[in-house]
Formats: C-alpha cells, structure tokens, sequence
C-alpha cells in the first residue's frame, strides 16, 4: 500500500490522525502529513479508514 495526499483537498480536519496517528500528523501549516508513506501491513486497516472517513477524500491508497 502506498499513500498519496492531494494537499489541494485537504483542509485539516484531522480525522485521519485521530484514526491512524501512527501514519498521520497534521502539520502547522493545517495540512495532513504522511509519517509512512508505505505503512506495513498491520496498519492497513486503520490506513483505510482514515481515509474512508477524510471529510475532503484527499487521501488515495493506492494498493498492491
């Protein structure tokens, strides 16, 4: 899995951080950063929903 943030989409709503803070961090600038781009296999899940549930979806996983 890798993960690919549209930084147009986003607005800092720091869902995904709340659902996966061991792969998301909102930044000062209030835009989400990416801790692990490739995140492992355990983190999939919580990966997922994050991005399920961004309010902008602009997170894309791109799996494989």
């Amino acid at each position: 899995m890798k993960i690919v943030i549209d930084d147009d989409l986003c607005r800092g709503h720091g869902v995904c951080e709340a659902e996966c803070p061991e792969v998301f961090t909102i930044d000062e600038d209030e835009k989400v950063k990416v801790l692990q781009p490739e995140p492992p296999a355990e983190l999939h899940d919580k990966v997922r929903i994050a991005a399920q549930y961004c309010p902008t979806r602009a997170i894309q996983l791109i799996e494989g």
